[in-house]
């Protein structure tokens, strides 16, 4: 029978094993796949038959020259698919969803990353599309539709191949579906294909979420709130009141950076003496998922996680936010962002109205000429050199954000504008980085000068603050060399989501920097930076905490479900020493805290998605 099948529906069975095929090869080379079993490395191998099967089926109702069609098409749309997640995996060590799809606009000023990720490789996986062609043209004999009887004996194979993949990742992962936060975790479990079927289905619901939503849904948002909130400080409360607020984002700037050296040169050598006249946050962590830069911007302003998939800047520029701008401007402080590139870039023009920000100054309100500029923007050091100067006609005092950069992937500078040799390494990317940080840094050094000659510089609070990693997952065997380690484990990948957090208050800090070790993250910079300012957040629907607080419990959770406290790191299931980076005996141990990071997340989600702060005074 099988043999029959087979002679009848050649052109089918060649199609299936060579999409197969493919899809597993991506799985295995195109992304950095954690297999830590053999059962997960077995369900890696099958769940492509479990989409392959059924959608290639359709091919059995149709006839010869129609069926072929078909599958060629198929082919080449899912062929298509894989290279793009390919592609977007290389930047993001992420799968494409349904909402960045919605994000297309910003791929006009990512021709150079795009570039640095693409792969002649990707040229081979149309060679089966160019054999099927060559099959089609070779065989003429006239094939009708395939009977009844053969169609459901292939479907009812089909329906049991689904029904082992999804058996197989409720065995590796009880409640997959229920706590989806780790998209990685979807991919190897139900397969790449399937995780898009299922993100449609989720943003589907996620639409329907604030439709459905009402006051009553707010409740278990407060009163997890409410119960979370940490008193501040007395002694820190209000240090900072009346003051300026300067806050530096940091493009794609890690820990990792700082106090280290490349050829006994410092890479950040204006931030190493910073922190040692501020207050400085070494277990400080990104939290921000596929929105990135603007992510960071959303949980800062707001205390909110950003969504699972896509940037909230997009999704959801229509809904109502109560951010830290608003909260100030009641306070009589001023807001301006500056962002030396095109306001329409990741909708900022839009969401920056829902935010409550009064000023936005954005590429067309600098002086940008060939030479002062990037691919990205106006370089950093005219970028913040020009803002400083257009801060002293603000009316103060003044809530001021600014984007950096230059230090963007894939990390490109100007022979003139490098001050430092680049890593030797096995990736380019990671050497060409230190480059860029390190002219990152110089054009900070230059900022803080140009602040105090322009006289705003005693009567402010500055913070800088990384966005976002900037070297991903998928070079982590440079990272190694860098780092002097034999290898970058999940717990190693988990403490480079390590960003600095830097608060310098002029006469305050400088007599009294403190470095403060407890785990904490972007979702914990607003609280932190109001109760400086001496304006008491409780009572704000807000999933962060002061981080100067002495009643804050010391925690962190990743977008992804990863989790970090002083003595735990949880990610990829598994429970690590946060001290030692070794795998607990007792896995049970950070059980209490992924169920708590299972809530924050799930809450933020339902505030997001049902636009629940419109009931909220």
């Amino acid at each position: 029978m099988k043999g029959t099948f087979f002679h009848n529906q050649r052109f089918l069975c060649f199609s299936i094993v060579f999409m197969w095929i493919k899809t597993y090869a991506i799985y295995k080379l195109g992304f950095d796949l954690q297999i830590d079993s053999l059962l997960e490395e077995l369900m890696l191998l099958i769940n492509p038959f479990s989409f392959i099967l059924p959608l290639f089926g359709i091919g059995l109702l149709l006839k010869e020259n129609k069926q072929r069609a078909f599958l060629l098409i198929a082919n080449l749309v899912l062929t298509v698919i894989l290279i793009s997640n390919t592609i977007f995996y290389g930047f993001y060590i992420d799968f494409i969803t349904i909402p960045v799809l919605f994000q297309a606009s910003n791929m006009s000023d990512m021709g150079s990353s795009v570039k640095e990720l693409f792969n002649p490789l990707f040229i081979a996986l149309f060679a089966d599309l160019v054999f099927l062609l060559l099959l089609a043209r070779k065989e003429k004999h006239p094939q009708t539709k395939a009977a009844p009887r053969t169609i459901k004996r292939y479907y009812a194979a089909s329906c049991g191949m689904i029904l082992c993949t999804l058996a197989l990742a409720e065995v590796q992962q009880p409640k997959l579906l229920a706590h989806s936060f780790d998209r990685e975790m979807l991919v190897k479990s139900i397969g790449l294909f399937q995780f898009h079927i299922y993100d449609t289905i989720s943003q589907t619901v996620n639409i329907s979420a604030k439709a459905f939503a009402d006051e009553d849904s707010m409740t278990a948002v407060k009163n997890y709130a409410e119960a979370d909130y940490s008193k501040p400080d007395q002694s820190k409360f209000g240090l900072a009141k009346g003051r300026n607020v300067i806050f530096v984002t940091l493009e794609s700037t890690q820990s990792f950076v700082l106090n280290e050296k490349v050829n006994g040169k410092e890479i950040t050598p204006f931030m190493n003496d910073f922190i040692k006249k501020s207050y400085y946050f070494d277990h400080f962590y990104q939290q921000t998922e596929q929105g990135k830069t603007s992510d960071s911007e959303f949980i800062v302003a707001n205390s909110l996680y950003p969504s699972l998939s896509g940037a909230v800047f997009f999704t959801k520029s229509d809904h109502q936010f109560h951010t830290m701008y608003k909260s100030l401007k009641q306070h009589d402080y001023y807001s301006a962002v500056f962002h030396a590139n095109h306001k329409t870039f990741w909708n900022r023009d839009v969401m920056y109205d829902s935010f409550g920000i009064d000023r936005f100054f954005d590429v067309d309100d600098f002086h940008v000429t060939p030479g002062t500029s990037t691919s990205w923007g106006l370089k950093d050091k005219e970028f913040l050199e020009q803002s400083a100067g257009k801060l002293k006609s603000l009316p103060q005092p003044f809530y001021s954000s600014f984007i950096t950069l230059t230090n963007h992937f894939p990390f490109e500078i100007d022979e003139k504008d490098q001050l430092i040799d680049e890593f030797d390494s096995s990736s380019s990317l990671l050497n060409r980085y230190v480059t860029t940080v390190r002219y990152e840094d110089e054009a900070l050094k230059h900022f803080i000068k140009k602040l105090k000659d322009e006289g705003l510089y005693e009567n402010s609070m500055i913070v800088f603050m990384g966005d976002h990693y900037g070297i991903s997952e998928a070079h982590n065997e440079a990272m190694a060399e860098f780092l002097g380690k034999n290898e970058i484990t999940p717990y190693d990948n988990v403490q480079l989501q390590r960003v600095p957090f830097i608060i310098h208050i002029p006469g305050i800090t400088d007599q009294k920097p403190e470095i403060i070790s407890d785990a904490g993250g972007q979702v914990d910079v607003k609280p932190t930076l109001m109760h400086l300012l001496g304006v008491d957040t409780k009572g704000d629907i807000q999933f962060g905490n002061d981080l100067l607080s002495g009643g804050r419990t010391p925690f962190a959770v990743l977008r992804n479900g990863s989790f970090i406290t002083n003595d735990f790191v949880y990610t990829k299931n598994t429970c690590y020493s946060q001290k030692t980076g070794k795998v607990l005996e007792d896995q049970d141990a950070c059980l209490p805290y992924k169920e708590k990071a299972n809530e924050e997340l799930s809450l933020s989600d339902k505030v997001l998605n049902g636009d629940l702060l419109r009931f909220s005074e």
